[in-house]
């Protein structure tokens, strides 16, 4: 990277995006290096412990470990989210018909600056409890946009 280049990245806003993490194969395993890979490409500011839960929809398929992870990142929400399904990529997530099937890991953006973004946070306890314990420990607390 250029210096010009590494100079416009520094000056560019940072945003900072709650994610919720989950994996079912391998987990512990695939938890690890999600941590790594996200710990060193961005700014990691708070993580939930890990929790084990049953599997949604799709009910044939082992449990799965959940958490949450707030990250700091220069990159713009649509980069951002496809930058996260670069890393379900190199940790050998593979996309079947099945959207409830087993993954080896699964990262979706909850909020984005402290605005929430997804929905599932009142309807499932595997993101809203790892979420909560984030804020709590990061002292952040998430808004909703009105419609």
């Amino acid at each position: 990277m250029s210096s010009k280049a590494l100079q416009l990245e520094q000056k560019a806003p940072l945003h900072e995006c709650l994610i919720s993490i989950g994996s079912n194969i391998e987990p512990e395993r695939h938890f690890a290096q999600a941590f790594i890979l996200l710990g060193s490409e961005c700014e990691l500011i708070a993580h939930s412990q890990a929790i084990s839960t049953p599997p949604v929809g799709f009910l044939d398929q082992p449990d799965f470990l959940n958490a949450a992870l707030l990250v700091r990142t220069p990159l713009d929400h649509a980069t951002f989210r496809a930058y996260l399904k670069a890393v379900e990529n190199r940790l050998g997530r593979v996309r079947g018909p099945n959207k409830s099937g087993p993954r080896t890991m699964d990262l979706d953006i909850v909020a984005w600056d402290s605005e929430l973004l997804d929905p599932s946070y009142f309807t499932y306890d595997y993101v809203r409890r790892p979420v909560d314990e984030v804020l709590a420990a990061s002292g952040r607390s998430l808004w909703r946009k009105k419609n």
